[in-house]
């Protein structure tokens, strides 16, 4: 579904109704017909965290562990 941006902004709430009751995937928010943005519902952290629990063997003392907090950030796009 695409709608232009005053559509959007006059119907905002209709259009999350859509959206939550999965009658729309998702909505394309349009500028003079040019695609700008895209209004999509909002899903949930699939990750659950703990999952690795007591699977590692290995040990780290606590300045290892946290000489690693670099490269843990780098992960994260943290620097």
């Amino acid at each position: 579904m695409q709608v232009n941006i005053f559509e959007a902004k006059t119907d905002l709430s209709k259009l999350i109704h859509l959206l939550e009751t999965s009658q729309e995937d998702s909505i394309t928010i349009a500028r003079y017909g040019k695609p700008v943005a895209k209004l999509v519902p909002y899903e949930k952290n699939k990750y659950v965290i703990g999952v690795a629990e007591n699977l590692y063997e290995g040990s780290l003392s606590l300045e290892e562990f946290d000489s690693m907090n670099g490269e843990i950030a780098k992960l994260f796009g943290v620097e």
